[in-house]
């Protein structure tokens, strides 16, 4: 489901991942190359048209593998060994986005987000169709929630270790 999907289907978690998401503007995406071994790579990400929107330049290896094989995994970059920035997974697919209002939108938001858009049609633009979803904290309050279609959200709560 596209981001927009995703939201009403889980509020919560949405707005945890869209809040980590948007703090960063940083991503890293993992792909799978053409030999099935996987690749990751950042990625800077928006939110226009409701949905999830990832830029690539212009055939790139991560929007070549995506182009073959649409299978992604979004992770939140992690900065603190502690986890308590809280670490997101988004799993889906990705989908090559063509439609020029959806272009437009993503070049507005890239824009207004860092003073620069990408120029048409030098770029690949994918937005994400969320099929499961991650998010788990560590530190004081230590807990995960996960989320797909068949089972919705649900929290576990993460025992500490000694």
């Amino acid at each position: 489901m596209n981001w927009e999907g995703f939201t009403a289907a889980a509020p919560q978690l949405a707005e945890l991942v869209e809040a980590r998401f948007r703090t960063d503007g940083l991503c890293l995406v993992g792909t799978l190359r053409r030999d099935g071994s996987p690749r990751i790579s950042p990625c800077e990400l928006d939110f226009a048209s409701g949905e999830l929107l990832l830029g690539m330049m212009w055939r790139s290896r991560k929007a070549v593998d995506l182009l073959r094989d649409p299978r992604i995994v979004v992770h939140s970059v992690t900065s603190d060994r502690e986890g308590t920035e809280g670490d997101v997974k988004l799993y889906g697919r990705a989908i090559d986005v063509s439609a020029p209002d959806v272009r437009q939108s993503y070049r507005d938001a890239i824009k207004a987000r860092i003073g620069w858009a990408p120029d048409e049609p030098e770029y690949h633009l994918f937005a994400l169709d969320v099929e499961s979803a991650g998010y788990t904290v560590f530190g004081d309050e230590r807990y995960a929630l996960a989320w797909d279609p068949a089972r919705g959200l649900r929290r576990h709560t993460i025992a500490e270790t000694t």
